[in-house]
């Protein structure tokens, strides 16, 4: 199976854990806030250690293979996170979205219900996620792809949970919080598409697109998550569910990657 596939089929593995973990609510299981805090900090600590052990060491590495002088890899690994952020930052500013705490964000929505709000703001996280995975595949490398692959899909089951809860709080069927959930994990193999094709163009666009993806997921985590896990009193559990979620994501990168 090519490398292309591979990315391809791997983010939409992880992608459709945002539905798996959207399950029990389809059985009228409900979530307290202290365990949705605790499990929306391990998705943010899995994907922090997935940015730094997955995404910006080794775009560093490609950065050094490819032109063997320190500061220019630097330099490219900081315009790579830069880029990423500001890319994210400039797409939460300009599409109207909703987030289950902070309420409307970005511009004016117009028409658009509360519900498509709610799938534009996850869509926003979850597009750079399949994206990392991508890349991770197109730099040819299996088991650093394999590693992201199973760490974001392990933060992507608790947050299609949080997200299925979510909705069912805001009145939405079992079924209809249920395939929104899913619904919202399926833009990450689009994404995915995108970053392994982007690294066949060309591998000088391999070091660039590992720091851009870091990036973008790290703007989500300090800009999204992070915040929306300490507005409840809970910040204890969602900071020892950070811990958590980043040394078990940095053990899977050591022993897989």
């Amino acid at each position: 199976m090519s490398v292309i596939w591979l990315g391809i089929l791997a983010s939409l593995g992880a992608g459709l854990m945002t539905g798996v973990g959207a399950i029990p609510v389809l059985f009228g299981k409900t979530m307290s806030q202290r365990a949705n805090d605790t499990m929306l900090g391990f998705a943010a600590g899995v994907m922090i250690s997935a940015s730094y052990f997955s995404l910006i060491v080794p775009g560093l590495d490609a950065a050094d293979d490819l032109y063997g002088v320190v500061w220019i890899s630097a330099a490219i690994a900081a315009g790579g996170i830069a880029l990423g952020a500001i890319l994210v930052a400039v797409l939460n500013e300009t599409l109207p979205h909703e987030h289950f705490i902070v309420g409307p964000d970005g511009a004016d929505p117009g028409a658009l219900s509360k519900i498509w709000l709610f799938v534009i703001a996850i869509t926003i996280h979850n597009f750079p996620e399949g994206m990392a995975v991508g890349i991770g595949f197109g730099g040819g490398n299996v088991a650093n792809g394999l590693s992201l692959a199973t760490g974001i899909g392990l933060q992507n089951a608790p947050e299609g949970l949080a997200v299925a809860v979510a909705l069912r709080g805001q009145g939405y069927s079992k079924k209809s919080a249920f395939f929104i959930a899913l619904l919202t994990g399926l833009v990450e193999p689009v994404g995915g598409a995108l970053g392994v094709a982007l690294i066949h163009v060309s591998q000088h666009v391999l070091p660039w697109g590992l720091t851009f993806a870091a990036g973008a997921m790290l703007y989500i985590i300090s800009h999204e998550i992070i915040p929306e896990t300490h507005r409840k009193g809970y910040q204890n559990y969602a900071t020892t569910g950070l811990l958590v979620g980043l040394i078990m994501m940095m053990f899977l990168d050591v022993t897989l990657g």
